[in-house]
């Protein structure tokens, strides 16, 4: 398991390097079309660059209900076993 989160981790630092280059894209095109007097597409491109920063936090939101989820299931497991231990040593 550990192996595959190592693994993601790694590709989607990798593949976020390309991504930085788009930043200078978006800037551009938001100058050309305030010089030209139309300010519409500012308002498309902050919603569009929400939308893209809402991704990220999900992710990691819903890495940890998983987490929290299964750490639960596991100390239900243990406790279950400490106590089947303790009543078998105990007699």
């Amino acid at each position: 398991m550990k192996k595959v989160i190592y693994l993601t981790v790694t590709i989607l630092f990798f593949l976020s390097v390309e991504s930085f280059g788009q930043c200078a894209m978006c800037r551009a095109t938001v100058q050309s079309n305030l010089s030209e007097g139309r300010g519409v597409i500012g308002t498309g491109l902050n919603f569009g660059i929400l939308y893209l920063l809402s991704a990220p936090y999900l992710l990691v939101g819903g890495l940890i209900f998983f987490w929290f989820r299964i750490g639960k299931k596991e100390l239900k497991e243990r406790q279950a076993l400490d106590k089947r231990m303790s009543e078998i040593y105990n007699k």
